[in-house]
């Protein structure tokens, strides 16, 4: 009985150092990526959203949303879109769609004049912005994804908001309890 006791006792044991030790080295391993990576980690998880198509040749609708109460946030999700403005870490933001060019492969437009399908939503301070033409705001290096054709280099919210507060860039904007979590740029030529 004591020696079975006792092996239970050592098992237990080293079973919580193991246990404990896993959770230290990941919770070093987090800590040391964040700080080798040059930003924080995130301070909170972004759920995975179903993604639209890229070049999709409708408007995402958004039943949830009622556009008579005025300009506000899109509802949890990614939307197929371009930052039309930026005032004070707000941006406005609206849907778009690809239009198949007759000269060319197309070109993403936004609703026509008048529409009031738009949004506006907090960017986020730990905001996932991933840049398909590199983290200069000159905009000559391209960082795409090959076989997504979506933006690969993560870059500051500072670069995001300086950038997208010029043009309008092609994006998946993806909304997380009424504030902008992720920004990642569709390279078009």
């Amino acid at each position: 009985m004591k020696t079975s006791l006792r092996a239970l006792l050592a098992v237990g044991a080293s079973a919580a150092l193991v246990l404990t030790s896993g959770a230290a080295f990941w919770a070093s391993t987090a800590a040391t990526a964040g700080v080798s990576a040059g930003a924080a980690a995130p301070a909170r998880p972004i759920p995975a959203f179903k993604a639209p198509k890229i070049f999709g040749t409708s408007f995402q609708p958004d039943p949830k949303h009622d556009f008579t109460k005025g300009i506000h946030s899109r509802h949890d999700g990614i939307l197929r879109g371009w930052i039309t403005s930026i005032r004070g870490g707000v941006a406005e933001y609206e849907p778009i769609r690809w239009k198949k060019g007759t000269q060319t492969e197309g070109y993403f437009v936004g609703p026509p004049e008048g529409d009031v399908t738009a949004y506006a939503s907090p960017v986020a301070k730990d905001v996932v912005y991933l840049s398909a033409f590199g983290c200069k705001t000159t905009m000559s290096q391209m960082t795409v994804s090959r076989s997504t054709g979506l933006g690969a280099k993560r870059c500051d919210r500072s670069v995001l908001l300086k950038r997208h507060k010029k043009q309008g860039q092609p994006s998946l904007i993806t909304v997380y309890k009424g504030e902008i979590v992720k920004v990642q740029e569709i390279y078009t030529p």
